[in-house]
């Protein structure tokens, strides 16, 4: 008898098939105009769903290069982290959609990052919760990398009363409404986002998570003899923290030769998912 099958009747068939599904979906944004691809994936949803929690992902369309269904496997197996339903968004016209709402660059980059925001705001929050039947999650968090992660970072700062936790794996805080070799710019006026954060009176009740690779590229605009992901990022950090945000509520994850990838992004996203929805 093969071993499977010696195993499956020890321990039943339930035990032995996965309980992490995923699926393809899609829904219409008004916003976007268009149809917007989704990839769900739910770990098993509780009686008690009071105590699901969701967790959104810009560049739902690399789902599989950041191996996120093996990892939740994994993690729910090992009984680490709550009930969870993930909806990955596949990006459209994605230097147009992410980016900082309402400031485009300078190569007006990111023009449409207004409207995916109201799409997250205004309709995909409500086919999440019917999604998994509930009025109110547990906890949500939107994450994202590279110019994802910017915009998943711009999208929580902005909606602070709907999102809890944002996760930013590389992210692209160089945006900026000035090209670097002008010889007027200054990264403390011309980076979008980090001018939005300094000018902002808000602050909102978020936690943050942040990750940078040393070798994820060899810019280096201060010649200071760190990469620019981990000067900008860093740099965020630090303008978050006179905002009075509590170093309590930041995570700063820097792995030494990290790429920017999504073998390195998937290294770390255990680490981040226990983070953002563990036990």
């Amino acid at each position: 008898m093969p071993r499977f099958i010696t195993i499956c009747l020890l321990f039943g068939l339930i035990s032995c098939k996965s309980r992490v599904k995923q699926s393809e979906d899609e829904l219409y944004s008004r916003h976007l105009q268009e149809h917007v691809k989704l990839t769900i994936i739910t770990t098993a949803l509780p009686d008690d769903k009071s105590t699901i929690n969701l967790l959104l992902l810009n560049d739902g369309q690399d789902i599989e290069k950041l191996r996120v269904k093996d990892i939740v496997d994994s993690l729910s197996k090992k009984k680490l982290i709550q009930p969870l339903l993930i909806v990955a968004i596949h990006a459209g016209k994605r230097m147009q959609e992410y980016g900082v709402a309402g400031n485009p660059d300078y190569q007006h980059n990111g023009a449409d990052a207004e409207k995916y925001s109201a799409f997250i705001d205004d309709e995909l929050l409500a086919f999440a919760k019917k999604k998994a039947g509930v009025r109110k999650f547990n906890t949500i968090t939107i994450a994202g990398c590279s110019l994802g992660g910017l915009s998943a970072f711009d999208f929580a700062w902005n909606h602070g009363d709907k999102v809890d936790k944002v996760g930013v794996f590389s992210g692209s805080f160089w945006l900026r409404d000035k090209d670097a070799k002008d010889p007027s710019y200054n990264d403390e006026t011309d980076r979008l986002e980090y001018a939005m954060i300094k000018s902002s009176r808000k602050r909102p009740k978020l936690q943050y998570w942040f990750y940078a690779g040393t070798a994820e590229e060899n810019g280096d605009r201060d010649k200071d003899g760190i990469i620019d992901v981990v000067d900008d990022t860093k740099d965020m950090i630090a303008l978050l923290q006179t905002k009075n945000v509590s170093s309590a509520d930041i995570v700063y994850k820097e792995t030494a030769g990290g790429r920017h990838d999504y073998s390195d992004w998937a290294a770390v996203f255990p680490e981040f998912l226990i983070w953002a929805v563990g036990k």
